[in-house]
C-alpha cells in the first residue's frame, strides 16, 4: 500500500503559509501533466464588505499564480470536501483551519441558522478521519496565534486554546509540518 503523504503549513499572518501551498500545488501539476489534478478547499467567508474584497481579490490572485487549481468553497463541513475531492491523482490544498475553526466556534448567525448539528469537536475528529483515509495528499494551511502575550477575555482565550489542540492534532496527522516566517520555511517534522 503507498503511503499518502499530507502537509501542514502553520505560521503568522502574511507569513508565506498560502503561496508555500500554491507552490505545492504548482509542482504537483507539473509533475504528471495532464493526471495529476489540484483543487483548493477554501474556508473563509464573507461577513462584510472588506472580506469580501479580500476573498475577490485571494481567488483572482491565485488563479494567476495557479491556474490549474479549482476551487471550491467549504467553510464548516470540511471532512466532507477531503473525502469527496480527494483522490490518488488529486492534491487537496485545504485554506485555511483557522477560519474553519472560527466558523465552527463563533459562528456570525444564529444558532437556528447554524449549518451543522455536530459540535466542534465531532468535526475535528472527522477531520482527523478524513485525512488518515485520503486517498491522495492534503496540504493544510493554518495560523500559529499561540506565540504572543495571553490574550484578555476568556472566549478569545479559549479559541487560542482550542486552535492549539487543533494545530496539534493536524500535526500528528501529516507526515510533513513546515512553520513559515517571513516567507521561509522551517521544517518541523519530515519523512524518514
Amino acid at each position: 500500500m503507498t503511503v499518502v503523504e499530507h502537509e501542514f503549513i502553520l505560521g503568522g499572518q502574511k507569513s508565506g503559509k498560502s503561496r508555500r501551498a500554491e507552490q505545492r500545488a504548482i509542482d504537483w501539476l507539473a509533475s504528471a501533466p495532464g493526471t495529476h489534478r489540484a483543487v483548493l478547499i477554501a474556508t473563509a467567508q464573507a461577513h462584510d464588505d472588506e472580506m469580501q474584497e479580500r476573498i475577490v481579490r485571494h481567488q483572482a490572485d491565485r488563479a494567476e499564480r495557479v491556474p490549474g487549481m479549482r476551487t471550491i468553497e467549504e467553510p464548516v463541513e470540511l471532512a466532507r470536501a477531503i473525502v469527496t475531492q480527494s483522490a490518488p491523482e488529486t492534491l487537496v490544498v485545504i485554506d485555511c483551519l483557522t477560519l474553519w475553526l472560527t466558523n465552527l466556534l463563533m459562528p456570525l448567525r444564529t444558532e437556528a441558522a447554524r449549518p451543522t448539528t455536530r459540535t466542534p469537536s465531532a468535526h475535528i475528529a472527522m477531520l482527523q478521519i478524513a485525512l488518515r483515509e485520503a486517498r491522495g495528499p492534503v496540504v493544510l494551511v493554518g495560523n500559529e496565534i499561540g506565540l504572543g502575550v495571553i490574550p484578555l477575555g476568556r472566549e478569545t482565550r479559549a479559541f487560542v486554546d482550542a486552535l492549539g489542540r487543533l494545530n496539534q492534532d493536524v500535526a500528528a496527522a501529516c507526515s510533513r509540518v513546515t512553520l513559515m516566517a517571513a516567507g521561509l520555511p522551517l521544517s518541523l517534522k519530515a519523512p524518514a
